[in-house]
C-alpha cells in the first residue's frame, strides 16, 4: 500500500503542504495580533493561530490522502502527549510541524518552514520541507535522492582544513547540562552557532551550506523530515550512543548530523567528550 502511495500521490502531498501554507500561514505572516500568539511551556515556547490552523488543515488533508494513517503533530501532542505513541504502532504516520521556527514567524523573519514526513514503524519514507516565505520546497523519498524546487542536491564534504560550521541547539531551549555538553564543540577546528529553524538547518546541511548539527531534544516533528533529507543528500547522523537516531524509540542524546559520515562521527565524538 505504501509503495503504491509513494509512486502515485507525492504530488498530492506537495499540493496539501502548499495549500496549508497559502491558506493558514502566509496570510498571517507579519499580520499576527497579540491575542493570536500564546506561550506553551514558557516565554520562548510560542504557538500561534497559524500553527494550530495549519496543523488542523494538514491533518485532515493527509489522512484523506492515505486512509488509515495517523498524524503526530506538534500541537496535537502538546494537547495530548499520548498521540506520540502512534510512532510505535503499525499504521503509517504523518509527522507534522506546521510552523517550524515559530519564534522567527512571530518576529516577521522569513526563516520558518512547514515540515511533513511519512513514516512506517519508525522508518522515514518521504519528507517535505516547505519554506513559503523563501519560496523553497525540499523533498526526499527513501532511496531516490534529495531535491530543492525539483533540482537534486548533494551535501558533499567539508573543505579540508576549514573549521566545521555546526549549528547547535539554541541556548533558549537547552538545560544547563545540555549547555555543558554542547560546549565540548567549542574547540579549534569547529565553529558552532545557535540554530534557527531546525528544518532549515537540516536543509543547509543537505545543500552543503553547513557542515553539521548537534541537537539535544528528540521531538520527531523537528527532525524526521530533515534526517531523511540529509541522508538522501549523502549525509549521516548518529546519537552519542553510536547508533542512528530513530523517531520510534528513546534515543541517547544528544545526536550529531554531518554532511558526510566522517563529519557526523567527529561531532558525535566531541559531544561524547572523546
Amino acid at each position: 500500500m505504501i509503495d503504491e502511495f509513494l509512486a502515485r500521490d507525492l504530488s498530492a502531498v506537495e499540493e496539501a503542504v502548499r495549500k496549508a501554507a497559502a491558506v493558514e500561514i502566509m496570510p498571517r505572516f507579519r499580520q499576527l495580533a497579540d491575542h493570536e500568539v500564546d506561550e506553551k511551556s514558557g516565554p520562548h515556547d510560542l504557538v500561534t493561530v497559524a500553527d494550530r490552523k495549519a496543523e488542523e488543515h494538514l491533518t485532515a488533508a493527509l489522512t484523506r490522502l492515505l486512509p488509515g494513517s495517523a498524524v503526530v503533530g506538534e500541537e496535537a501532542v502538546h494537547a495530548d502527549p499520548a498521540v506520540y505513541g502512534a510512532l510505535r504502532a503499525d499504521a503509517p504516520v504523518w509527522i507534522v510541524d506546521p510552523v517550524d521556527g515559530t519564534r522567527q514567524f512571530v518576529n516577521g523573519d522569513p526563516a520558518f518552514c512547514t515540515l511533513v514526513a511519512l513514516a512506517v514503524r519508525g522508518e522515514i519514507l518521504a519528507s517535505w520541507t516547505f519554506a513559503p516565505a523563501l519560496e523553497e520546497l525540499a523533498t526526499a523519498v527513501r532511496g531516490q535522492g534529495a531535491y530543492v524546487n525539483g533540482e537534486r542536491i548533494r551535501s558533499g564534504s567539508p573543505e579540508p582544513g576549514a573549521a566545521l560550521r555546526v549549528a547547535i541547539a539554541h541556548p533558549l531551549y537547552t538545560s544547563e547540562a545540555d549547555k555543558r555538553t554542547l560546549s565540548r564543540l567549542d574547540v579549534a577546528g569547529v565553529a558552532p552557532r545557535p540554530c534557527g529553524s531546525a528544518g532549515l538547518e537540516y536543509l543547509k546541511v543537505a545543500r552543503g551550506e553547513m557542515d553539521g548539527l548537534a541537537f539535544t531534544w528528540p521531538s520527531a516533528w523537528d527532525h524526521a523530515a530533515g534526517l531523511l533529507l540529509v541522508g538522501e543528500a549523502g549525509g549521516a547522523q548518529s546519537t552519542v550512543g553510536g547508533v542512528p537516531f530513530r523517531v520510534d524509540r528513546d534515543n541517547e542524546l544528544p545526536f550529531a548530523v554531518g554532511r558526510d559520515e566522517a563529519t557526523a562521527v567527529r561531532i558525535r565524538e566531541l559531544l561524547r567528550g572523546a
